[in-house]
C-alpha cells in the first residue's frame, strides 16, 4: 500500500499523523496529478469576502466581521511567494485589546477545516451523541461552543492546503518543511497583527495534532524573530516529541506509552472485566504505573526475559487489553497501533478506529495485520467536514473561487524536509520549554483525548514530564483529559466539557494580569 510505503521511508514513521497518512492511504496517486495540474494554472485570485453576523454564546450576543481571503507572503527581497489563506472572525467594537487566537490544524497536509468547522467556529458540524454524522448531505448548525466570547479567530491554511498556495511559478519547497512551514506561518502572523493593528491585543495560539509541533515551533520563532510574545498556547491531541510515536525496532518507548490508550479502547468495546475495573480513570491509573514500570523493565530485558516473566507479562498484557496471550506472545509483547486497531474486535468482524477507537469498521476481510481503512476518519469526519467547509465558505461567507479546489487533506506537501532532524526523532519540546523560561507569563494548555490512538495522552504526559522546566513555570502547563478520540470534540458532550476548560484556561489568563 502507498501509505506502508510511506511510512517506511522516513525515520520517524508516526510524524505525519493523524490526518496525512489517511489522505496518501486513500487516494494514492492523486496528489502528483494535483501537484502537475498547479503547475500549468496561471491563477486568477479572488478579492476577500467580508460579510457581518452575529452570534449569542452563554446569553449574551456578539456583532461579527467574518472576512475569507489571502495574505501575501514575500521573501527576503520583497518578492511574492506565496499566498496563505485564511479565515478570520473579529467581534465588532471591541477594541484591539481584545485577545487574538491563531488556529491551524496539523498533518503535514491539513487544513483548518476542523477545529475551524467541529469546536472553535461560529458554526459547526452537526454530529450525534456518539460522535458520528447523520445520514448525508449533513448539516451545519450555529455553534453555541463557539470560542467567539472569549478571542477573536483567525483560521490558517498553510501553503498547499485549503485556498493556499505557492504564488505562480514558485516551489513549494519554500514551505513544504519543519523549519519552512514554522517561518512562512509566523511571518503570516507577523504580517497579519501589523495589517489589523493587533500588537496590543493578548495573543495565542491552538493548533491540533501536527499543528502543536508548529504552535512549538511558532513559541520560539515568534519571541526570537519578530519579538512576539504569546500568552497562551492550546494544544489539542498534542505530538511534541516523535519518538514517543515511532514504532521502529530499537525503540520501546511507544509501546509502553501506547498501552494506556489501548487499554481505554479495550475498556470501552468491554474486552477487559468490567466487574473488577468498572470505573476508566481508576483502571487507566493502574495501566499507567504498570506501563512504566514492570513493562518497561520487562521491555528493555528483550532476549533475557525468563519463560515465567513472560508468562507473567502476557497474563498481565491480556488483562489489559484483551488481546490472547498467544497474540501478545507471537509480538514479543509490543503492540502497535496498526495491529492491535485489526485485533481487538477480530473475533467480532470489526476494526477500530485509529484516531477514535470508540468507532468501529468493517473490513473486507477478517484476516491480515492492519485495517483496510480507518473507520474513525472514513465514517465519522471526512464527508461532513468536507461539505461544511465549502458550503460555509460560499454561502455563508460569501468566497467563491469555483476554479480551485479546497484541499482538506493533500499529499502535495510532500516530500516533507525535517532539516536538522533529519536522522534523529524530532522533538520540539525543548522549544516550547525554551519560549517559557523566556516567557514567564506564556500559559499552555494541554487537551487529550482518552481513545485517540495516533497521539495517545500518556506519550503527551510522558513528553510534558520530560521538558524539565524550571520548577516555578511547571504550573505554567495544565492538562485536561477528555472521554473521545483525537477530536474529542465531535462528540457533543466532550465539546462542552472542552469548552469549558478552554473557557476557564482564557479567562484565568486575564485575571492574572
Amino acid at each position: 500500500m502507498v501509505g506502508d510505503r510511506f511510512f517506511k521511508q522516513v525515520i520517524f514513521s508516526s510524524l505525519f499523523l493523524p490526518i496525512c497518512f489517511g489522505v496518501l492511504l486513500l487516494f494514492g496517486a492523486l496528489p502528483k496529478v494535483f501537484a502537475q495540474d498547479a503547475e500549468r494554472i496561471t491563477r486568477t485570485w479572488p478579492e476577500p469576502a467580508i460579510t457581518q453576523h452575529k452570534i449569542s454564546l452563554e446569553g449574551k450576543r456578539y456583532d461579527y466581521r467574518a472576512e475569507a481571503g489571502h495574505l501575501l507572503l514575500h521573501n527576503a527581497k520583497g518578492k511574492v511567494v506565496g499566498r496563505i489563506f485564511y479565515t478570520s472572525y473579529t467581534v465588532e467594537n471591541d477594541g484591539p485589546n481584545r485577545p487574538i487566537t491563531f488556529v491551524f490544524n496539523g498533518g503535514p497536509g491539513s487544513s483548518s477545516v476542523w477545529l475551524h468547522m467541529g469546536a472553535l467556529g461560529p458554526k459547526r458540524v452537526f454530529m450525534n451523541e456518539n460522535g458520528l454524522p447523520p445520514a448525508p448531505p449533513y448539516k451545519v448548525v450555529d455553534n453555541e461552543y463557539s470560542w467567539l466570547n472569549e478571542t477573536d479567530l483567525v483560521f490558517i491554511d498553510p501553503i498547499e492546503t485549503g485556498f493556499s498556495r505557492p504564488e505562480d511559478g514558485e516551489s513549494k519547497s519554500q514551505f513544504t518543511g519543519v523549519s519552512e512551514d514554522v517561518q512562512s506561518v509566523g511571518d503570516f502572523i507577523r504580517h497579519y497583527v501589523s495589517k489589523e493593528n493587533r500588537w496590543a491585543s493578548p495573543k495565542y495560539l491552538a493548533g491540533e495534532s501536527y499543528g502543536t509541533t508548529r504552535a512549538a515551533g511558532l513559541s520560539g520563532y515568534l519571541q526570537d524573530r519578530h519579538g512576539m510574545f504569546l500568552n497562551g498556547i492550546v494544544l489539542i491531541s498534542a505530538v511534541l516529541n516523535f519518538q514517543t510515536l515511532a514504532f521502529h525496532d530499537g525503540n520501546d518507548l511507544p509501546h509502553a506509552l501506547f498501552l494506556p490508550s489501548f487499554a481505554a479502547a479495550a475498556w470501552a468495546h468491554n474486552k477487559v472485566d468490567r466487574n473488577r475495573f468498572p470505573n476508566l480513570k481508576n483502571f487507566l491509573e493502574e495501566v499507567e504505573q504498570y506501563a512504566l514500570g514492570v513493562y518497561t523493565l520487562f521491555l528493555n530485558k528483550g532476549d533475557r526475559l525468563s519463560m515465567e516473566e513472560r508468562k507473567e507479562l502476557g497474563e498481565q498484557l491480556a488483562i489489559y487489553t484483551g488481546l490472547s496471550e498467544n497474540f501478545l506472545a507471537s509480538h514479543h509483547y509490543r503492540l502497535s497501533t496498526w495491529m492491535f486497531t485489526k485485533e481487538l474486535l477480530r473475533d467480532e468482524g470489526f476494526t477500530v478506529g485509529r484516531f477514535d477507537a470508540l468507532i468501529k469498521g468493517r473490513d473486507k476481510k477478517p484476516a491480515g495485520d492492519s485495517y483496510d481503512f480507518d473507520p474513525s476518519y472514513n465514517l465519522s469526519i471526512f464527508g461532513p467536514y468536507t461539505m461544511a467547509i465549502n458550503d460555509h465558505l460560499r454561502n455563508h461567507l460569501n468566497f467563491k473561487w469555483d476554479e480551485t479546489v479546497y484541499e482538506i487533506l493533500t499529499g502535495n506537501v510532500h516530500p516533507w524536509n525535517y532539516g536538522s532532524a533529519q536522522n534523529r526523532y524530532l522533538n520540539v519540546a525543548e522549544t516550547l520549554r525554551n519560549a517559557i523560561h523566556k516567557n514567564k507569563d506564556l500559559k499552555v494548555l494541554i487537551c487529550s483525548g482518552y481513545y485517540d490512538l495516533a497521539t495517545p495522552y500518556f506519550a503527551t504526559d510522558y513528553t510534558v514530564n520530560h521538558m524539565f522546566i524550571a520548577p516555578e513555570f511547571r504550573d505554567n502547563i495544565q492538562t485536561r483529559y477528555y472521554e473521545g478520540g483525537h477530536m474529542m470534540y465531535t462528540i457533543p458532550k466532550e465539546l462542552e466539557q472542552f469548552t469549558k476548560d478552554v473557557r476557564a484556561f482564557y479567562s484565568g489568563n486575564r485575571s492574572k494580569k
